[in-house]
């Protein structure tokens, strides 16, 4: 299920849509991050806060740019422009609500390309702290695999799965799976 919402005569438009995500509890949210006050990617900030919280899927006119990186780093599953939306919004949802992330290898490209470069040392570092479960867990979420695709990939159950994830985020300091999956290509775990 998702929600969109535009401004209303109750105010700015990211107020509107934490409201009815609240209320109706989607399991997928497409947002627009052009909202009016910036409020496409601070509702994306709250979204991902919520208690149960939905998948985000952003949604805008225009390339990567600083505003899709803010929503990405803040937790958003995926990003699609407007303009090729009709074809890929059908396999988006589903992939989102799954667990999985939805960007596609050129916008993987230029997120790794501009994400802050923490030198092939600290990668290297870091990447030797995971176990070969976690860093086989992390290349598969850098390739855009749910976790039940995790799971069948690697013959495991869901629930060590969960606990890989979770284990590899706090290990490497990431608050998502798109901040994994960033640092996954980088890191060259993954062919871009």
């Amino acid at each position: 299920m998702g929600a969109t919402s535009k401004p209303g005569p109750s105010g700015p438009g990211h107020v509107d849509a934490v409201s009815a995500t609240r209320e109706c509890r989607p399991d997928v949210v497409i947002m627009d991050l052009y909202l009016p006050h910036g409020g496409g990617v601070e509702a994306t900030v709250q979204l991902v806060r919520m208690e149960e919280s939905p998948r985000v899927l952003a949604l805008t006119r225009f390339s990567i740019d600083d505003i899709v990186l803010q929503a990405l780093n803040a937790g958003a599953g995926g990003f699609l422009e407007k303009d090729h939306i009709a074809g890929e919004l059908a396999a988006a949802v589903p992939t989102l609500a799954a667990g999985g992330l939805v960007l596609s290898p050129e916008i993987m490209k230029k997120l790794v390309s501009q994400a802050p470069t923490r030198g092939s040392g600290f990668l290297g570092e870091e990447i030797r702290t995971l176990t070969d479960s976690e860093r086989n867990v992390l290349a598969l979420i850098g390739a855009g695999h749910p976790n039940q695709s995790i799971a069948e990939t690697l013959h495991l159950s869901l629930a060590s799965v969960k606990t890989h994830v979770s284990r590899m985020l706090a290990r490497l300091g990431l608050e998502n799976r798109t901040q994994a999956a960033i640092l996954a290509h980088e890191a060259d775990l993954v062919g871009v």
